[in-house]
């Protein structure tokens, strides 16, 4: 279970957190129990076996590719994204997979790489299996894990054991809801990003707090730098043009030659948002927010805040990911954060929400009204389904994501013109997306076996 705002916002490459960043730690995990076994030497071959949304979307969402990468030793945060054709193809052409880059053994995507379409594992649809073979054929190691969103992997035994660790979490103000977050912010007069701060200072004492916070801003921000520039279409059938560098260039001719525009406000924050995922759609650097198919959302905001807004400091940064990151927990702790679960309510649902309370903190709001914010935000997401085109991470996940910018934007403007008091609470508004996520049927649950996945033509 995530316990930091850095199990939340991790840095990764696209197209996917739970089906790209997920399945190459798995991978890499595998690795590290055969290390500490002293069986990595004599492996002589890896089958693995994706299971569910994993296998029905897999291919179009790279997990594929990340479980071999993360078989040959690489890690989402340390990957050259430029390097990853190029190791894909030798291992095609030469069949050999140089194990956590020590230890060459033979390997056959058509043979060693199952993809169990029609097999949902009971614990999560995300699940990935690895059987470590020796020369005689027999089986050395049998590990399973699951992606349960974001980026976040747990064995079968740390999904049945969720929970049980919270009480021995040793932070300052530990809250397992909106209400005792609320609660502890009133009684110890403090901001949610003040209590986040004490947290995460004491979770990670050697941290600098404020530089890892930048740190993440700084590959958001590139994000969004490199889609406003990148021309040329997403990989995939579908050749998916680029849409971010021309609504940038057309809104900087705009900005000079003609007269203010009321509503283009809206334009420069669903480019920031296009932006950042037509960069995750190529496989590009992004960092989770709390995934990588809602990757844009965040940025978008903070962004848009950051340039336009009179009153951005460099301060607003941490306060921002402070607190949208305590809005990311309650949900990641009581609900989904993951498309397969809950639909894209559990993804773009979320980012609007924590965009949304992040906005309303660095525009002077009051906890109330932060939280006001946070459940307006997942209020009318409620519902909203995960069917990409393709398997893809593109139609309608890019566009979806100017729209959970757009959105948060309104959230939180509405939330600060009220004084916090409302009907539904936040901690009401996760509840019910966690049971329409169970009601939902899993054709709309990142299976590609519903919705426009199945009614718009792929190719």
């Amino acid at each position: 279970m995530a316990l930091s705002l850095f199990d939340l916002f991790k840095i990764g490459i696209g197209p996917s957190s739970s089906h790209t960043v997920g399945p190459m730690v798995a991978a890499r995990r595998f690795l590290d129990r055969l290390a500490v076994a002293d069986e990595l030497g004599r492996v002589t071959r890896v089958r693995v076996d994706l299971y569910g949304s994993l296998a029905l979307t897999g291919r179009g969402h790279s997990t594929d590719k990340a479980v071999i990468l993360g078989l040959m030793g690489e890690r989402p945060s340390e990957i050259d994204p430029s390097t990853v054709e190029t190791s894909l193809v030798k291992l095609e052409t030469q069949k050999q997979l140089l194990l956590d880059s020590a230890v060459n053994i033979e390997f056959i995507i058509e043979r060693d790489l199952v993809f169990n379409y029609q097999t949902f594992l009971p614990e999560h649809s995300n699940g990935v299996k690895f059987i470590a073979f020796d020369r005689a054929g027999m089986v050395l190691r049998e590990e399973t894990y699951f992606s349960i969103g974001g980026g976040i992997v747990h064995s079968r035994e740390e999904l049945d054991a969720k929970g049980l660790a919270d009480e021995e979490i040793n932070v300052p103000y530990f809250f397992r809801n909106a209400q005792e977050l609320e609660k502890l912010c009133s009684e110890n007069s403090l901001t949610i990003a003040q209590l986040m701060r004490a947290n995460e200072t004491a979770l990670h004492p050697d941290f600098d707090l404020d530089r890892k916070l930048h740190e993440i801003w700084a590959v958001m921000l590139a994000a969004i730098e490199r889609g406003c520039v990148s021309n040329g279409t997403l990989p995939g059938p579908q050749q998916l043009r680029r849409r971010a560098p021309t609504l940038f260039a057309d809104l900087k001719l705009r900005s000079t030659t003609t007269a203010v525009d009321p509503f283009e406000m809206m334009d420069w924050v669903s480019l920031y948002a296009m932006a950042v995922n037509e960069e995750n759609a190529a496989g590009g650097r992004v960092v989770t927010a709390p995934t990588n198919g809602a990757a844009g959302v965040i940025p978008a905001v903070l962004n848009h805040y950051l340039e336009f807004s009179p009153s951005a400091s460099h301060a607003s940064v941490a306060e921002f990911l402070l607190t949208a990151g305590a809005i990311g927990l309650l949900y990641q702790r009581n609900a989904s954060i993951s498309a397969a679960e809950v639909g894209c309510q559990g993804e773009i649902g979320v980012a609007c929400s924590m965009a949304a309370a992040g906005l309303c903190a660095v525009l002077g709001g009051t906890v109330a009204q932060i939280e006001n914010a946070a459940e307006i935000g997942m209020e009318h997401n409620l519902g909203l389904t995960c069917d990409p085109v393709g398997g893809l991470v593109q139609v309608p996940c890019i566009e979806r994501n100017t729209m959970g910018a757009v959105k948060a934007i309104n959230a939180a403007r509405l939330a600060m013109r009220g004084d916090g008091r409302h009907l539904v609470s936040l901690d009401s508004v996760i509840s019910t997306m966690l049971q329409t996520g169970r009601d939902m049927q899993s054709n709309y649950k990142e299976t590609s076996l519903g919705g426009l996945a199945v009614n718009v033509v792929a190719c």
